[in-house]
C-alpha cells in the first residue's frame, strides 16, 4: 500500500510541474505551425501504455516535416482505444525553427475518458532544449472503452 501511495504522489508532482511549464513556454513563444499525429490503437495497462505514432509538422511558412514517435502514459491507463488523431499547435522561442527541431522527448499531464467516442487532452513540452510547447488544438477523437490519467510522454524522431 505504501508503494502505491508513493507512486501516486510522484505522478501528481510530475504532472503539476509539467502543467506549469507549457504555460510559461507558450506565453513567451511564437506559434510556428501544427503537428498532426496518427496514434495507433491499443490496450492500456494499469501503470503504463505505449502507442506508436506517425506525425507531420506543418510550419506556418509552408512545407512539411515527417516524424515517427511513441506516445507513453504513466499512471492509470485502463481499457482499449482505437486509433486516434492528435493535433497540437507548436510554440517555439523564435519563428526561425530549424529543420528537425521538434525531434526529442516531450512530457506533460495527460487525461482521457472514452466510452464510445472519447476526448482527451495532452499538453506537452520538450524538443530543442525543452523550449518547444505542444498545445492541444484538436483533442483525441477515438472510440473504445478506457480511462487514463497521469503523465504523458512522447518521443519524436525525424524520418
Amino acid at each position: 500500500m505504501r508503494i502505491r501511495n508513493i507512486l501516486k504522489a510522484g505522478v501528481v508532482a510530475a504532472a503539476f510541474a509539467m502543467i506549469s511549464a507549457p504555460a510559461q513556454a507558450a506565453g513567451s513563444g511564437v506559434h510556428v505551425g501544427t503537428l498532426e499525429c496518427h496514434v495507433q490503437e491499443g490496450w492500456g495497462h494499469v501503470i503504463a501504455s505505449n502507442r506508436d505514432m506517425d506525425c507531420v509538422f506543418k510550419p506556418v511558412d509552408g512545407g512539411t516535416e515527417h516524424y515517427t514517435g511513441e506516445l507513453s502514459r504513466y499512471g492509470i491507463d485502463l481499457g482499449y482505444t482505437s486509433d486516434a488523431t492528435l493535433i497540437w499547435g507548436v510554440i517555439a522561442p523564435a519563428s526561425d525553427l530549424a529543420t528537425g527541431a521538434l525531434e526529442g522527448d516531450y512530457g506533460g499531464a495527460s487525461a482521457q475518458a472514452t466510452v464510445g467516442v472519447g476526448l482527451g487532452a495532452n499538453v506537452l513540452i520538450g524538443g530543442l532544449d525543452r523550449s518547444i510547447a505542444l498545445q492541444p488544438v484538436s483533442v483525441e477523437g477515438n472510440t473504445g472503452l478506457a480511462v487514463a490519467a497521469g503523465v504523458g510522454v512522447i518521443t519524436l524522431r525525424q524520418g
